[in-house]
């Protein structure tokens, strides 16, 4: 193993990049419901993702935070 200091660990910010939402169809545009975030690997090859639960249904988007979160 190298020791090139790539671990994706070592390199997670404090705060997520990403916010992993459920979305299910419905209404006008569907309803959203944040299940998860990820945060970028150091190399930005990749992310280490965190959810809180999985849907058996619906679809999961991953979308870049912002101030309204």
């Amino acid at each position: 193993m190298s020791d090139d200091n790539t671990n994706p660990q070592q390199a997670q910010p404090s705060q997520p990049t990403h916010i992993a939402y459920k979305v299910s169809e419905g209404g006008t545009s569907g309803y959203w419901i944040r299940i998860g975030a990820a945060w970028p690997h150091k190399d930005g090859k990749g992310f280490n993702i965190k959810l809180e639960c999985l849907p058996v249904d619906g679809r999961i988007s991953l979308r870049l935070t912002s101030e309204q979160d």
